[in-house]
């Protein structure tokens, strides 16, 4: 049986620059995510901030499907859903919030390069999505290139922070692709709504008990906060998974590579955070070895 168009290359009515245009939007919006982590994580518990802004985020989420009239995602989508609830609002979160404990957001950033593989696996795994060979090398190449980054910046070795910022990469990819997989159908924003809705009465309990004992931060924190849940957990991905759902999974995810640039240009011009120069070659080199792979071929399974 056939799979649905929604499967195949994008059509005229669909361009491909707007699957590229919305995923730069979101790539805009998640660019300045580590950097806020960073700046909260001085005054408040990661797992509090990981875990409350899917929480904060929640409230006009829920307010949202509920002024539309939204309808439930349909039984196929739900597992979508709420696969993309596990990886980009619960585990994506509270793995880098964690990272960012002990690493610097420069550091992260360029562990970021790895989301476009992760993703392009995710996305030919489950969505049905045949990258060529020509992109796997591509994206393998600046897959090495990233954990060459994070062994110079270790000293030869891994730190704590890169292994919670690995399984966030995993975590986080697997998001990107599942919500993108119901978007085609359900839409972007509605699926991150019903994504952070459902994940609302998980994180409430730990995030309360956290809570109680935490003294109330200063108006920066709490404007960094407020950014990674209204912007980070939000609004970014009402244009990311717009963009991946027109534009294809693998594709269009790699837009992405332009976060770790982005993201070491803001932590290094917004919140003076020494970056050394290899910092910006490394992320550079990683920009350049995965946009060699944007022309490759992506074909869909019929």
């Amino acid at each position: 049986m056939p799979r649905p168009a929604a499967y195949a290359a994008p059509s005229p009515a669909t361009p491909l620059w707007e699957g590229y245009g919305y995923g730069l939007l979101g790539v805009l919006v998640f660019s300045l995510t580590l950097p806020m982590t960073r700046v909260a994580v001085a005054e408040l518990p990661p797992l509090l901030i990981g875990l409350g802004r899917a929480l904060l985020a929640a409230v006009p989420a829920a307010l949202l499907l509920w002024a539309t009239r939204s309808r439930l995602p349909a039984r196929g989508e739900w597992t979508g859903v709420l696969l993309a609830a596990l990886g980009i609002v619960v585990g994506w979160p509270l793995a880098s919030t964690l990272a960012m404990a002990s690493v610097p957001a420069a550091h992260g950033a360029v562990f970021n390069g790895l989301l476009p593989l992760s993703t392009a696996l995710f996305a030919a795994w489950r969505s049905g999505e045949r990258p060529s060979p020509a992109f796997w090398a591509w994206a393998v190449a600046g897959a090495i290139l990233v954990m060459a980054f994070a062994l110079r910046q270790g000293h030869g070795a891994l730190q704590t922070g890169d292994l919670w910022l690995l399984l966030a990469v995993l975590l986080g990819g697997m998001g990107y692709a599942e919500g993108a997989r119901a978007s085609r159908t359900l839409g972007g924003w509605r699926t991150i709504c019903w994504a952070l809705v459902v994940s609302a009465p998980v994180v409430a309990v730990p995030v309360a008990w956290l809570g109680v004992d935490t003294a109330w931060p200063s108006a920066a924190t709490v404007a960094a906060f407020g950014y990674l849940a209204f912007g980070s957990m939000f609004l970014g991905f009402f244009a990311w998974y717009r963009g991946l759902a027109v534009g294809g999974i693998a594709r269009v995810g790699q837009v992405q590579l332009l976060q770790p640039f982005l993201t070491v240009a803001a932590a290094a011009l917004l919140f003076h955070e020494a970056v050394e120069p290899a910092t910006f070659l490394f992320a550079l080199a990683v920009i350049v070895v995965i946009a060699g792979g944007r022309h490759a071929i992506v074909r869909s399974a019929s």
